[in-house]
């Protein structure tokens, strides 16, 4: 009861600061531009590559690619150590799987001009991507840098889910599970938001949903397919209620550092240019994520009596989960509060929910990215602001009530749809070829089971 006491005031006094914090942090808007005598009309000038602007975001991919080996550290070292190559597998052929999945004609289905809910395979094989920009998504950088940088948020969405099922699935049916579900779910959801005629990227008079770098289309859509596959499948085997310690420690700081050091490509690669508004999603970025951590430890050291290094990387993570679809549309001080929030939200979730409610979510997956997701895209609701990002829109305390209404339909569209496609996916799959591994295979281990490897040599 004094958590959540700690917690309920804690959440009060981010609503009570927030209005005056903003206040105070409000810059000027820029000043009009001088009025100056007619001019003839000219030609719109043809998108050009700018070259600053390309060589950023190629770092970017670069950046965003390295978060897939740091997530395999970081759910690696939680597992157990007979599972460790199997969690490092799954993430590696996941680089490999979606990276062929993505240029064959998970692009096209993502972001080619389609219908409100998909797009089509006008693009499928590349075909008509190219090196010119395209004007729609990004003006000042090929088509095709766009196109691979896109490539590792699809790699790294499927690979969160991960940290739901860890230690018992069928390699094959991981594979199998993995294309699926990135063709039927990613990809619809991924156009819904950010591709050309998506139906969450106009909802005429509500606007658009907001979300700069996957708040909805990579968090909320992974840890809700977490959550669902964990349900499905059952417990591990010997799960008895309690969280399993992490067998090696030192691994997951280790991911959780890439994680954050890539995740400044997540987000402020997102501003697809080299500017202005790239400096200040790096810069909430590392705030959001600092605080969490920050607030994380505070929180164990409140209820546990002693902070650990486990509790302080869960809590950075969460923090960069929930400023992700914010980066680009929110200031410093409203990082610092969405830092606080996701940090109390997850650590209830993963504290008190999990255990109160019985399910095997093995890596929290679901309590830190779909609960963080969540918190990101309804905070970006509240906290945006288009003195940021003059693209954008305000949000609920810069008065615009009706984006927290639109953050909510996004929210509740992706949940419902991922929900759903995810539990169908793994029917059809289970009555094909089963999912689950044998209770003989989880005993001894999936690295041996499923790799034939050992990580460790033991000598006797």
């Amino acid at each position: 009861m004094m958590l959540v006491r700690l917690a309920l005031v804690a959440l009060v006094m981010v609503g009570a600061l927030a209005p005056g914090l903003l206040a105070e942090q409000t810059p000027a808007p820029l000043a009009p531009a001088v009025a100056t005598a007619a001019a003839p009309p000219v030609a719109e000038a043809a998108p050009k590559v700018d070259s600053g602007d390309t060589a950023w975001l190629l770092a970017s991919s670069a950046l965003v690619l390295f978060m897939t080996p740091g997530l395999a550290f970081f759910y690696g070292g939680m597992v157990r150590k007979k599972n460790i190559l199997s969690i490092l597998m799954q993430c590696m052929i996941l680089c490999c799987l979606i990276s062929v999945q993505w240029v064959l004609f998970g692009y096209s289905l993502a972001f080619s001009p389609g219908n409100w809910f998909i797009g089509s395979l006008d693009w499928a094989g590349l075909s008509g991507v190219g090196l010119e920009p395209f004007k729609d998504y990004s003006a000042t950088v090929p088509h095709q840098a766009f196109m691979i940088f896109q490539a590792m948020f699809a790699i790294i969405t499927p690979a969160l889910i991960i940290g739901a099922f860890a230690e018992r699935i069928k390699f094959s049916a991981f594979v199998a599970f993995m294309v699926l579900w990135a063709t039927f779910v990613y990809d619809p959801v991924a156009h819904w938001v950010w591709g050309a005629g998506g139906m969450l990227r106009d909802l005429g008079s509500l606007g658009g949903a907001l979300d700069f770098a996957g708040g909805t289309v990579v968090h909320i859509n992974a840890g809700v397919a977490g959550f669902v596959m964990c349900l499905c499948l059952g417990k591990r085997r010997g799960f008895n209620g309690k969280t399993n310690p992490p067998h090696n420690l030192p691994f997951v700081v280790l991911g959780a550092a890439m994680l954050w050091f890539g995740w400044f490509g997540f987000n402020s690669g997102s501003a697809l240019a080299a500017n202005g508004l790239a400096v200040s999603a790096f810069v909430v970025t590392n705030t959001a994520a600092a605080m969490a951590g920050l607030t994380w430890a505070v929180l164990e050291w409140l209820v546990n009596g002693k902070p650990t290094i486990f509790g302080t990387v869960t809590g950075a993570v969460a923090g960069l989960v929930a400023i992700t679809p914010a980066s680009g549309f929110v200031s410093v001080l409203p990082a610092i509060l969405i830092g606080i929030g996701v940090s109390v939200l997850c650590f209830l979730a993963v504290a008190y929910l999990k255990p109160k409610l019985g399910y095997d979510d093995s890596l929290d997956a679901f309590g830190v990215h779909g609960i963080g997701g969540m918190w990101g895209a309804l905070a970006t609701g509240l906290f945006a602001s288009k003195l940021v990002n003059d693209a954008g829109a305000n949000g609920l305390f810069y008065g615009n009530p009706t984006q927290l209404l639109t953050q909510a339909i996004a929210v509740g569209a992706t949940i419902l749809y991922s929900g759903v496609c995810t539990f169908i996916i793994y029917k059809v799959l289970d009555a094909v070829i089963g999912v689950r591994a044998t209770e003989k295979d989880e005993v001894i281990g999936l690295d041996l089971t499923q790799h034939r490897e050992g990580a460790y040599t033991i000598l006797e």
